[in-house]
């Protein structure tokens, strides 16, 4: 595995100009668009409060452990069905060369895993808090995440600036603040979370496992914090947001709001390259990249088919909206298997 370090992250690609677009939740939570003016003054400790009857974290861990059973039922089944069509490719038993080469590219992509990495920063002396939140989120419902000692450390990190410096967020607005900047920039301790490896049937509940141990992390005083598998960060209030978007959905049984706020949490887009506007980091949520030529129109509608694709496909399935949306699944990537940014799931292109 690629070591971690603070700077990794940069972007091989540059992002395109804020554009401050909107990322509109699912119908099944629709909770800041009701409440946007008071879901910006929410701070963590508010996040922490108990509702009523059955307690927030005990609602999450209940939720938590039903969509770990239910990755597994569905891994079963997905092996089941595997082994059912599967056949020798011609009458001998004996594959083509082409197909075998094909085969054997799909079980390299196959054995990649993606992880979550959550780079937190804090104030003097902060680690042992952060990483004593971590611990116990790790103990209470994030099963598989561990602390990485090794790079992380109870001091600044130079190159923390330029790492978030090209990391924020440039969709939602005023994704953050100079508080935010400043809070990079004074930072003084440096806790690096690791997740475990995933497979597409287990992302969802693992990416959920990952933005409630953010939450928790907040809470013990973390003043700015990253997903360093696909680059991305957020202001402390949108985090904030992102975890009461996923609290509503847990509550509510809503699996693919809970999808949706994941991927809008762990992945980024738009990036630029020659002919598309690209995203980065779907995989977390078990989906594949989504590339959008140029040609389509304006950055912002770029990043709204992007969403929309995405939806879809955790909607309808890959193949109905592949052919929908006339689109080529592609296993051309700029990464490296062994890069936390590469997507085993592959890339939906759209057509020019």
């Amino acid at each position: 595995m690629k070591h971690i370090v603070s700077i990794y992250h940069i972007m091989e690609r540059p992002p395109v100009s804020d554009i401050h677009i909107f990322d509109r939740p699912s119908r099944g939570i629709g909770l800041l668009d009701r409440t946007a003016g008071r879901v910006a003054q929410t701070d963590a400790k508010s996040l922490g409060r108990e509702p009523p009857g059955e307690g927030h974290g005990t609602v999450i861990r209940r939720r938590m452990e039903e969509l770990r059973m239910n990755a597994v039922r569905r891994g079963v089944l997905g092996l089941m069905g595997a082994l059912l069509v599967a056949g020798p490719s011609d009458a001998g038993g004996r594959t083509p060369a082409s197909s075998g080469q094909d085969a054997a590219a799909k079980a390299r992509r196959l054995a990649v895993k993606p992880r979550h990495v959550v780079c937190f920063l804090c104030a003097a002396n902060g680690l042992a808090k952060l990483s004593d939140a971590a611990s116990m989120a790790i103990r209470d419902f994030a099963t598989g995440f561990s602390i990485d000692h090794t790079y992380s450390q109870d001091k600044p990190d130079p190159r923390m600036s330029r790492s978030f410096g090209v990391s924020w967020d440039r969709v939602h607005p005023n994704a953050r603040s100079s508080a935010d900047e400043d809070a990079v920039e004074n930072h003084q301790s440096v806790l690096y979370v690791l997740g475990p490896p995933m497979t597409s049937e287990t992302t969802m509940v693992v990416s959920t496992g990952a933005l409630m141990l953010v939450h928790q992390v907040i809470k013990a005083g973390a003043t700015a914090v990253k997903g360093e598998s696909a680059g991305v960060a957020h202001s402390l209030v949108r985090w904030n947001e992102l975890i009461l978007q996923a609290s509503a959905a847990l509550k509510s049984d809503d699996d693919f709001a809970l999808r949706r706020v994941c991927r809008l949490a762990f992945a980024k887009r738009p990036l630029a390259s020659d002919d598309y506007l690209e995203s980065v980091g779907f995989h977390l949520t078990g989906l594949p990249e989504v590339f959008v030529p140029k040609s389509h129109g304006s950055e912002r509608e770029a990043v709204a088919t992007m969403d929309a694709v995405a939806d879809e496909i955790a909607r309808q399935g890959l193949e109905a909206t592949l052919k929908s949306r006339r689109a080529k699944l592609s296993f051309e990537s700029d990464y490296a298997e062994g890069d936390f940014k590469f997507n085993p799931y592959g890339i939906v292109k759209l057509a020019s």
